[in-house]
């Protein structure tokens, strides 16, 4: 739920800076012998992401014993949140370092991460051997005990036979929770398809089922490199800063540089793991191995040959690591040995290119009314090449849509910015000025204490009718800059959650290896906030986030969810608000009318009963492990439940459509057919869509 931005024209100076600083780095950084793989390597890259961040970051965290207690604390919540791995003795040994990580981070030191590693590596071997003893024998269910998974208040394990007894709960939990479901299959089939089963049956089906669950898990943890432990560690050092400062491994530069532009370079498919093999789940439209034609969904990849290499088996190999030796350069060759659905074995060679992630770009569609058409626009998040221009980016992408809805005559268009995390700081400026005249979008506050305001320069307005933004708790970052910009123009209305996430800061991307050279290997790069931005009104969308105009009832409202719960979020202030002239609409009466109708739904009253029933079970963290006790709680929670179930079926009156330009495409592309037939039946299933659409024909009567 990061969102970014690398606004770097703007900090161009404070990066200059850091850059020209850092170049003594060489000079003056000592390099601590140890025994880890590559300590000079390591020892410097701590040394430039403490540079960094005391240097450039908008407000630099005070390294100290207190900064110290909480790394400490927080990593090893990390490592063993649920206290099923260490002993008492282990975290007595660690002790004397919860007052020194502080003076650790400023020499360059990792010795807090040098041993711990090895230790909980030795008791994750540990753990395997519990829970494969504990679940080769039959569990007793008559015994009366229960377990408290509340483990956070929980003391540490004083011995290995503490250890094995929390295991032995646990486990016990798990069983019941399998059992459970095979008595309700069970039950539920009348026409006698399956044999029945005995309890002793059922109940070894569960243990064998939780034993290869647990299995799957530990070779996961097993295949976690040392690296990645350490990128774990270092975040947690970087994150005492606040919530969206972190440190991002080469691996992890990739991903995000893909998931901001939504392209990438590889074959275009997508991949799980299917017990120890891995399975091609969906050949990209418009990828390379559709063009190439052979490569099928379903297919089982038994080898991959980089080129004219010898192929490598990979059954049973993580699956980030299968990806990622099938993932390559534009114009490389990969050679999948596969094996068909018939049973054939063949081998693809697939030619390398760059192709893009559909899911990630905006889309819209006509929605059909007795009163009228209307649009819906999905925007996923504020997309952007930051190296190429001239790609297509979240901007351009919605000013097409808006253009394509103008063209069919709607009479009203929503903005959904549900569970977009953010993105690029100026393309929200540039799209918000598809709705507003000319004016300020924005301000950003720097580490200065200067403020800069950004402005949408055009004076054109793309689309001057009825606007509603449907935000949610995860509508972040640049969302929140364009939901607060409409609201502040009065130009439309927010409707959804209590509030947004609350993410006001801004972030710069910093490639590492500007300070390092190419003995000393890949750095990697770090996303540190150097900037807060704030509403045109002067008040900041940090913490707070952007209240809607209409609260939706959904089941968070009354818990509190986004940047307030993070312990290491920035306060929330403001600034002088910006000179700006606002739409002169009288929205209090569509408002209420809205409200009145959310007051008298039945689906909107259901929503809010169960949003207090969770607020209510949240705390409840003690469950019997004897059977009849436990099916007897599980039945009357399914019981309270069940008048929520109803919400499954709801089912809206409007009709969606793809736009022309569109099912041309469709009509050749059965892939994007079945997305866009999910995308209009979950429309179908959402109350919110359906009183966005009524506050739109509302809207039809003021503008």
């Amino acid at each position: 739920m990061t969102a970014i931005w690398q606004f770097m024209k703007r900090n161009y100076k404070v990066l200059l800076l850091v850059v020209a600083l850092a170049a003594a780095l060489w000079s003056f950084i000592p390099f601590k012998k140890t025994n880890d793989p590559d300590p000079e390597k390591e020892a410097f890259l701590i040394g430039v992401l403490n540079f960094v961040l005391q240097n450039a970051h908008y407000h630099p965290a005070e390294i100290n014993d207190e900064f110290s207690e909480k790394v400490y604390n927080n990593y090893l919540k990390i490592l063993d949140g649920n206290k099923r791995y260490l002993l008492q003795s282990d975290i007595d040994g660690f002790k004397k370092y919860e007052t020194l990580l502080d003076d650790n981070f400023k020499e360059q030191r990792i010795d807090f991460f040098n041993e711990t590693y090895p230790i909980f590596k030795n008791r994750i071997n540990e753990a395997k051997t519990y829970y494969r003893e504990l679940l080769a024998q039959p569990m007793d269910f008559t015994v009366k005990e229960s377990i408290n998974t509340d483990y956070e208040k929980q003391p540490w394990a004083t011995s290995k036979e503490d250890l094995k007894e929390r295991w032995r709960k646990q486990l016990k939990l798990s069983v019941l929770s399998g059992i459970e479901d095979k008595l309700k299959l069970q039950e539920n089939d009348t026409l006698g398809k399956e044999p029945k089963k005995s309890f002793d049956e059922i109940e070894k089906e569960s243990r064998e089922t939780a034993l290869k669950s647990l299995n799957e898990f530990f070779e996961f943890y097993e295949e976690i490199s040392r690296d990645e432990w350490l990128s774990v560690y270092i975040n947690t050092l970087l994150q005492e800063y606040d919530p969206h400062t972190n440190y991002l491994a080469p691996d992890d530069k990739q991903k995000f540089d893909e998931s901001m532009t939504g392209s990438m370079e590889g074959i275009g498919a997508q991949l799980r793991k299917k017990d120890q093999n891995t399975e091609i789940t969906e050949v990209i439209p418009g990828g390379p191995a559709m063009k190439q034609g052979e490569l099928e969904n379903g297919d089982i990849i038994l080898k991959v040959g980089q080129g004219d290499e010898e192929p490598v088996d990979i059954a049973g190999m993580r699956l980030e690591k299968v990806v990622k030796m099938i993932k390559g350069k534009k114009g490389t060759v990969v050679k999948l040995t596969v094996r068909k659905v018939d049973g054939t074995v063949k081998v693809i060679s697939i030619t390398r290119d760059e192709f893009e992630i559909e899911d990630t770009f905006a889309k819209s569609s006509i929605i059909e009314t007795a009163e009228g058409k209307f649009g819906i626009i999905h925007l996923p998040k504020f997309y952007i090449n930051f190296e190429n221009k001239e790609n297509r980016d979240a901007f351009k992408d919605v000013a097409k849509e808006v253009e394509y809805l103008k063209e069919q005559k709607v009479e009203g268009i929503v903005m959904d910015l549900r569970n977009n995390g953010g993105g690029s700081l100026q393309t929200v400026v540039d799209m918000v000025g598809l709705f507003i005249p000319q004016g300020p979008v924005v301000q950003v506050k720097a580490k200065s204490g200067n403020n800069d305001v950004l402005y949408d320069r055009d004076h054109n307005i793309q689309w001057e009718g009825p606007l509603v933004v449907l935000i949610n708790n995860y509508s972040a970052s640049a969302s929140e800059i364009f939901a607060a910009a409409i609201q502040d123009y009065n130009r439309g209305l927010v409707l959804g959650s209590k509030h947004s996430f609350g993410k006001g800061t801004v972030q710069n991307l910093l490639d590492l290896n500007r300070f390092g050279n190419k003995k000393i290997g890949d750095l990697g790069a770090m996303k540190f906030t150097s900037q807060k931005f704030y509403r045109v009104n002067g008040g900041s969308t940090q913490l707070k986030g952007v209240e809607s105009d209409v609260v939706l009832p959904d089941r968070f409202l009354y818990i509190d969810t986004g940047e307030r719960d993070n312990e290491n979020a920035m306060p929330w202030d403001k600034i002088p608000k910006a000179r700006y002239a606002t739409f002169d609409f009288n929205f209090a009466p569509i408002i209420e009318k809205s409200r009145k109708r959310i007051a008298a739904n039945t689906e909107f009253n259901l929503l809010d009963q169960s949003a207090q029933w969770i607020k209510e079970q949240k705390d409840d963290n003690t469950f019997p492990l004897q059977l009849e006790e436990y099916l007897e709680k599980s039945k009357q929670l399914e019981e309270k439940s069940k008048k929520f179930n109803v919400l499954k079926d709801y089912k809206n009156n409007l009709a969606f459509k793809s736009l022309p330009h569109e099912e041309a495409v469709i009509k050749n592309d059965t892939v994007l057919l079945n997305k866009r037939n999910r995308w209009f039946k979950s429309l179908n299933n959402d109350v919110y869509v359906n009183e966005a659409v009524n506050v739109l024909k509302d809207l039809k009567t003021i503008n």
